[in-house]
């Protein structure tokens, strides 16, 4: 866990790409909320696969989410029986259930379907929201601790430029 905090904050000091970071931790809160096997889940995580996102973000964020679920599940399971037994919405559910793939979907489950829903809704303006505090953070916090004379110590030495070089090597193989 140590390790993708730490490769977290490589990452948010690194030239990677801003949107990169706050799309991994949005599609990681999506995956955390709802359970693990979950359809949705099962294309999200190909969708992963596919794309350039920082996969240590991704698995810190289901990380943190799943925790983070367990405290919201009420809230959770409220918004999906809400919306399930809707009556204008119920005639819906009934047609969408006679189709096979709606049903390996299990949006049938109360906790399934409000966390779909609630992780969408919410996924929004989570990306938008995590891409400005990155921007503001390496504008501001990063920017002021490398003017530390301790950082600018540890910078100048030959650990850290071992580091770095072993660092971008692990970039280059995709181990970040």
């Amino acid at each position: 866990m140590l390790t993708l905090l730490a490769k977290l904050f490589s990452a948010l000091n690194s030239e990677s790409s801003t949107r990169q970071i706050a799309l991994a931790i949005t599609l990681g809160f999506i995956v955390g909320l709802s359970p693990l096997l979950a359809l949705h889940n099962v294309i999200i995580l190909f969708f992963v696969m596919l794309i350039r996102i920082h996969f240590g973000s991704f698995i810190l964020a289901v990380g943190f989410f799943s925790g983070l679920s367990y405290l919201l599940s009420p809230l959770i399971i409220d918004m999906g029986e809400l919306l399930l037994t809707s009556t204008s919405l119920q005639s819906l559910f009934t047609t969408l259930y006679q189709i096979t793939i709606f049903k390996l979907a299990h949006w049938h489950n109360t906790y399934t379907f409000g966390a779909f829903v609630l992780g969408t809704v919410v996924g929004f303006p989570l990306y938008f929201l995590t891409k400005f505090i990155i921007e503001k953070y390496r504008m501001h916090i990063m920017v002021f601790f490398e003017k530390l004379r301790i950082v600018k110590a540890l910078k100048a030495s030959k650990f850290y430029r071992l580091y770095a070089q072993f660092s971008s090597q692990n970039d280059y193989l995709g181990d970040a």
